[in-house]
């Protein structure tokens, strides 16, 4: 990790523009620009002091050696996380694996301290309809019109090409860097260890999958948890960890001040799904294997329900059911001592309830369902069981013919997670591989304008 007097206060995170040819000019450079604005600012705004990094920029390091474990130091104690929005900036999977890492922060603080912590601060480099925001980005709550309408209807990109809008640039910037000011005031997060970037996932969805891209259909996951309330425990078993439902079971208390099914849907809310939960008492011939499946599902189970004699009869009963888009995640506190007085014999009486599920899938859907010790674990762990249980569905769902065409030599699945209606055509506004024509647009909109900036261009 890096040492405290050099945290970054923010990160900067951008999607790279390709050079239009061998020797032309670097396109980026007008966000290395922004970039020294905004540090500019922050040092004029805080008490930071001089030789300290105001700001952290990706470009500055991710050709070196050693880049993964500068980023992912960055990352892990950096205060506030800056998107540059753009359609290129969604379709990045390096970008959304940026915004996971940082935003596991917010939810392991927001797990501790059972308080918000919201410390990302977008900022718009290319206006991007909300209909292609990833559900992440739709998610935040925050105001761009606080910046100006120009900067609304242009983003930085064009207000900075342009020397009719230095204005209008220069307000918006200033107005960026108070935001990021005030948000790293009040969050507060706290370092954490580094994550192995190269093993996170991205915010966005799998790269490459129309489901995990911006704007495409909706995925879904459920949740539901097997364990029992404070009102029907087994003798002796301290209510401490549990609640009024099963949803409220908080098995890493005191560490942990919110209940597991709300860490692991914001955990699963962050790789860009749509999460519905139940608890495994309410859900009596839900799991149905005869029938197709809807969406792929994660059954959180608390080792001590095998203690309760119809819920153990009810797991066993699910697990002798071919289900494989269902995963098992086993959450278990070494520092619950009752838990870990019992742990050899609880341990075993779950795998002889759950043989098939204990041992179904990849590794880490192995050790999922063999007990996740603690919060970090469950955030490493949890998107690759969960990257599973998608796979599975996806082999397991019920497809069907595309509309008008009976002699399709391929049927697929309607939606990429099932959904009942064909997903709708892509937004047309702003694709992915319209950035181009837009910088077109903005170097030609006015013949009285010109590139702001030239004397700057020569200190970049």
């Amino acid at each position: 990790m890096l040492p405290a007097s050099v945290h970054p206060y923010f990160f900067l995170s951008y999607a790279h523009t390709p050079r239009f040819g061998a020797g032309g000019p670097d396109p980026d450079m007008w966000v290395e620009r922004l970039f020294r604005d905004l540090c500019g600012h922050v040092m004029a705004l805080t008490d930071l002091p001089a030789g300290a990094e105001a700001g952290f920029m990706d470009r500055e390091i991710r050709s070196g050696e050693g880049w993964s474990e500068r980023l992912g130091a960055a990352l892990a104690t950096c205060r506030v996380f800056v998107p540059l929005f753009s359609p290129r900036y969604f379709a990045s999977e390096m970008c959304g694996k940026e915004w996971f890492a940082f935003a596991h922060r917010a939810i392991q603080h927001g797990a501790a301290s059972n308080e918000r912590a919201e410390a990302i601060v977008p900022a718009l480099w290319v206006p991007v309809p909300p209909s292609q925001l990833p559900g992440p980005a739709e998610r935040l709550q925050f105001n761009h019109n606080t910046f100006g309408e120009r900067y609304v209807t242009d983003g930085l990109y064009g207000l900075i090409k342009l020397r009719g809008y230095a204005e209008q640039y220069e307000r918006a910037v200033y107005e960026l860097a108070r935001r990021i000011v005030r948000v790293a005031e009040t969050v507060r997060l706290d370092p954490v260890r580094p994550m192995d970037y190269r093993g996170v996932p991205s915010a966005f969805g799998p790269s490459g999958s129309s489901g995990g891209s911006a704007g495409g259909p909706t995925r879904t996951l459920h949740v539901t948890v097997a364990a029992g309330s404070r009102h029907d425990l087994p003798d002796g078993r301290s209510p401490e960890y549990y609640g009024e439902s099963a949803l409220d079971w908080n098995p890493y208390h005191p560490v942990s001040q919110r209940p597991i099914a709300y860490v692991a849907e914001d955990v699963i809310k962050n790789l860009n799904y749509q999460t519905t939960m139940s608890s495994f008492d309410d859900e009596a011939g839900h799991f149905d294997s005869k029938q197709p499946p809807t969406r792929p599902e994660i059954l959180i189970v608390d080792r001590w329900v095998v203690e309760d004699e119809h819920r153990r009869r009810r797991l066993a009963a699910f697990d002798q059911e071919s289900r494989p888009w269902i995963n098992v995640v086993v959450p278990w506190n070494r520092y619950d001592h009752q838990s870990r007085a019992k742990e050899a014999e609880l341990a075993r009486r779950l795998e002889e309830t759950l043989p098939v599920k204990m041992s179904q899938g990849r590794a880490a859907c192995r050790a999922a369902a063999n007990g996740v010790a603690n919060m970090e674990t469950l955030g490493q762990i949890l998107p690759q069981v969960v990257e599973a249980a998608a796979q599975q569905f996806l082999r397991h769902a019920q497809v069907y013919l595309p509309a008008g065409n009976t002699h399709t030599e391929r049927p697929r699945l309607i939606g990429p997670m099932g959904m009942s209606e064909p997903p709708a055509p892509p937004p047309v506004p702003f694709p992915p591989d319209a950035y181009d024509a837009y910088e077109a647009h903005i170097d030609g909109n006015d013949s009285n304008d010109t590139d702001r900036g030239d004397a700057d261009d020569s200190e970049s």
